[in-house]
């Protein structure tokens, strides 16, 4: 399928996507507790400001305000009858900030997990996922997103009946899953499990990765992981890691560290990179210029990962069969 998405990364051999969503919007006033999606009609210019300011830093590509914006997530706000226009005016928003970039920029349509548990476990059917995810899909579609952009999954299950949707939709599509425990999802998936779900698909993401999880390190490790992979790969790591400080929780990745990130997941074979949960502009900027000034290395050991960013959350990255798969718990909201 011809995308701007693929467009541009047949020009380029690096894209550089944005950072967090609920850490820009939480220092613009959003409080806990609240839903964000609301303030695409709400507060229309925080929303602009949040996504110029992700292409002002140097971002490629920014995903929308609407990762939350599924029925399920937005009855906790009864506003699941608003699903379509929240989905809508998050994208029409991107879209104005895009087109006056003054250069290539994509608008990436963010769907986030249903926050269910798919059948069996759990009593979300295949067919009401892909409905829900389906509707999400027409709202960004109609807003005039370039691609729809899956994050923060957790299950194949959900990951399918989305690419089902998104092929219902005829939109392209990206898609990470998120690596929190010993290199597994929070359903049990590895890298190389991601890898066989990603390549059966019939209606195959432009790119996919991973996304937030636990911090930088293990993030890369997981992009190693998907060696074999033939599509182009995605790394959104976090911003180092979360602390809670005087009653907030702030992520002690500095930009200079994300900078060493951002290159490394460069020579892991990243070919979008962004950031995660307390990524900023400023991040941002040292992300770029970091892209655009250092050359090209060598494939990283993982030594040389942990070297460099700190290192791992455990010792194994799921794929030898060590550590306990994570049990199921339900989805979380990501980026903040």
């Amino acid at each position: 399928m011809k995308n701007a998405l693929s467009t541009l990364l047949q020009t380029r051999d690096w894209l550089l996507a944005d950072g967090a969503t609920g850490t820009n919007l939480f220092n613009m006033g959003l409080m806990s507790g609240d839903a964000p999606e609301l303030w695409n009609v709400d507060e229309t210019a925080k929303i602009h400001a949040l996504y110029k300011g992700a292409a002002d830093a140097g971002s490629d590509i920014f995903l929308t305000n609407s990762f939350g914006a599924n029925a399920s997530r937005l009855k906790l706000h009864s506003a699941e009858t608003r699903v379509h226009e929240l989905n809508k005016a998050a994208a029409e928003i991107g879209r104005d900030v895009a087109d006056s970039a003054g250069r290539p920029v994509i608008v990436a349509g963010s769907v986030g997990p249903t926050g269910e548990i798919m059948a069996p476990m759990g009593t979300l059917t295949h067919e009401a996922a892909v409905e829900m995810f389906h509707e999400q899909a027409e709202g960004l579609k109609a807003g005039g997103a370039d691609i729809l952009w899956l994050e923060t999954i957790s299950a194949a299950a959900e990951f399918k009946a989305a690419a089902e949707a998104f092929a219902l939709a005829d939109m392209p599509w990206c898609g990470t899953m998120s690596f929190d425990t010993a290199g597994r999802t929070m359903m049990g998936h590895t890298s190389a499990d991601m890898c066989k779900l990603v390549g059966k698909l019939p209606h195959q993401p432009v790119a996919f990765g991973a996304n937030c999880g636990v911090g930088a390190s293990d993030l890369l490790r997981t992009v190693l992981g998907f060696d074999a992979a033939k599509l182009p790969l995605i790394a959104k790591g976090n911003a180092g890691i979360p602390k809670y400080h005087d009653g907030h929780i702030h992520y002690d990745g500095t930009p200079d560290l994300m900078a060493d990130y951002a290159v490394i997941a460069r020579d892991c074979g990243a070919r979008i990179i962004g950031g995660c949960c307390g990524t900023t502009p400023d991040h941002l900027r040292a992300m770029r210029s970091a892209l655009e000034t250092r050359p090209t290395g060598p494939r990283p050991s993982l030594d040389a990962i942990a070297a460099a960013l700190g290192g791992f959350s455990s010792a194994s990255d799921g794929t030898d069969g060590a550590g306990p798969a994570a049990s199921p718990r339900r989805g979380r909201r990501r980026r903040a």
